[in-house]
Order: structure tokens, then C-alpha cells, then sequence
């Protein structure tokens, strides 16, 4: 990480902890116009930029600018952005079926897409260059939030993304029954049960890894990760990251240097 690049993390106060699992705060001044490859990671996010907002490469290829603050919904596909200015902004990374209440919604809605949250962010105003400031004031609002809509979790979709992170075993059920879970977990986390486990196994790998593996070292890192063979993995890089583990390795920078080397660590869920 450069000099002047700062990427912290902020543990919520106890009473977001079921939903937030943490807050985070990034500036670079000088970034590096590098375009950078962000993969899923299991949790929906509200990013708010404090400095200039990054470009999102569209399906046609196309490098628009995101709003300057925004939800991001589940990923099942890499995001590929590049800075336009000098950066810096403060996001919630929710648990992955935390962000239901608080975005009114099904998050399957939001799955794969970006939604505009300027107008309901208009106001916040967190204080440019204090990673401290910028917290409390996103924890503060959060709060009011949180009391004014009675936020509440689905205990049955919440016990399936803890088997998920603990990579335990999937439940026989009868097919009625799955296909209501699915339903569940549409509509509290944006994805299906199975889908989750697969992006929560894709970030084993880094939590695996060497900082800057070699080949090998990516392929003891996914057989660890609960990988069978180096295919099956490389095939989840194409999937999730539209890249080698080489190519990322070797390109990466960043935004996307730091969340893989930090935010990809996987971890217990924060507590009811």
C-alpha cells in the first residue's frame, strides 16, 4: 500500500453487530489509474464518497461514473472500476442478510447492481480527512435508523450463513422445504444458499494465501480453501474475478488489493 494510502476498519458498536459487520474507510489521493478487479465477498455494502466517485465498467464496456453514494447489492460477478480523482470514503459492510430491513426491499433486487442512495444519504456529510469522524457519524445514522424500523434478522436464514462460514455440511431437506429456504434467502441476503457457499469458499483463498503467492502457492491456498484440484479453482477466478490467480496477483492494486487482504478473510459472524 502507497504511502499516502489509508484502508482501515472499524468494529460497529454491539448494537449493529448483527447486522454491520464492520465500517470501512479508504482514501488514496494519488491513485493509481489502474483499472481495479473487485470480486464477491458475501456482503452488500453502502458506500458513501467523501472524494471522487469511481468509474464502473458497464456490460458494454463502457466506464461510467457511480453515484456518489450508493448501495451495492450481492455480487455474483467480478466488478471491474478505475478512480477518476483522488479517493476517499467511508462504507458499511453489512452481514450478508443484514442490509434487509434497512434497504425495505428483497435483496434480490438489488443482486449484481449498484442502487443510487444520494437522495437518502443527502445530509450525512462525514469530515473529510478523519476516518474517526466519518465512522461516527455513519454509526449515528445507522443508529436512528436501526431504532426507527425495529431491524430484525430471520433466525433460519441466519443459521444457514453460519454453517455456510463454518463450510459445515448442507442439510438433507425435503425439496419443499429447499425451495423455501431459497425463497428465504432471496429475499434477506440476495442470493441462494448454494451460491453463498460458493463465494464464501472463493474468499477461503485469500484468507489462505501468501501475500503475493506464487502459482503454487494459490493452489495450496484453494486445496485449503476446500477446493478438489487447481481447475475448479481457476475456474471460480474466471467466474468471480475474470482473471487468472496470476493475473490478479500480479495487476491488483489498490482498492482491490486492500479488501482482498483484508475483507476476504473469513470469519464468525458477528453475534445476535
Amino acid at each position: 500500500m502507497a504511502a499516502r494510502e489509508r484502508y482501515q476498519e472499524h468494529e460497529p458498536p454491539a448494537s449493529l453487530r448483527p447486522f454491520v459487520r464492520t465500517i470501512w474507510t479508504y482514501a488514496a489521493p494519488d491513485p493509481n489509474p489502474t483499472v481495479q478487479r473487485i470480486a464477491p465477498d458475501g456482503c452488500p455494502e453502502l458506500i458513501l464518497d467523501i472524494g471522487s466517485p469511481y468509474e464502473e465498467q458497464g456490460d458494454d464496456g463502457v466506464f461510467r461514473l457511480q453515484p456518489q453514494a450508493l448501495f451495492a447489492g450481492q455480487m455474483t460477478r467480478p466488478l471491474a472500476l478505475r478512480p477518476a480523482g483522488p479517493v476517499e470514503l467511508v462504507a458499511i459492510r453489512f452481514e450478508p442478510d443484514g442490509a434487509r430491513d434497512w434497504l425495505g426491499h428483497a435483496l434480490v433486487e438489488a443482486t449484481d447492481r449498484r442502487l443510487d442512495m444520494v437522495a437518502r444519504l443527502a445530509g450525512l456529510g462525514p469530515p473529510a480527512g478523519d476516518p474517526a469522524g466519518q465512522v461516527e457519524v455513519m454509526v449515528r445514522w445507522l443508529e436512528d435508523q436501526r431504532r426507527r424500523n425495529s431491524w430484525s434478522l430471520d433466525p433460519v436464514v441466519r443459521a444457514g450463513i453460519e454453517a455456510a462460514t463454518a463450510d459445515a455440511p448442507t442439510p438433507a431437506r425435503p425439496a419443499g422445504e429447499q425451495r423455501a429456504l431459497q425463497r428465504r434467502f432471496l429475499d434477506r441476503v440476495g442470493i441462494p444458499p448454494r451460491m453463498l457457499r460458493s463465494i464464501l469458499r472463493f474468499r477461503r483463498v485469500f484468507d489462505h494465501a501468501a501475500e503475493g503467492p506464487a502459482a503454487v502457492g494459490w493452489l495450496e491456498a484453494g486445496l485449503e480453501a476446500g477446493y478438489f484440484d487447481q481447475p475448479q479453482m481457476a475456474r471460480d477466478f474466471r467466474r468471480f474475478l475474470g482473471c487468472t490467480a496470476t493475473e490478479w496477483a500480479r495487476d491488483q492494486i489498490g482498492l482491490a488489493r486492500s479488501l482482498a487482504s483484508q475483507s476476504y478473510k473469513t470469519g464468525p459472524l458477528s453475534p445476535h
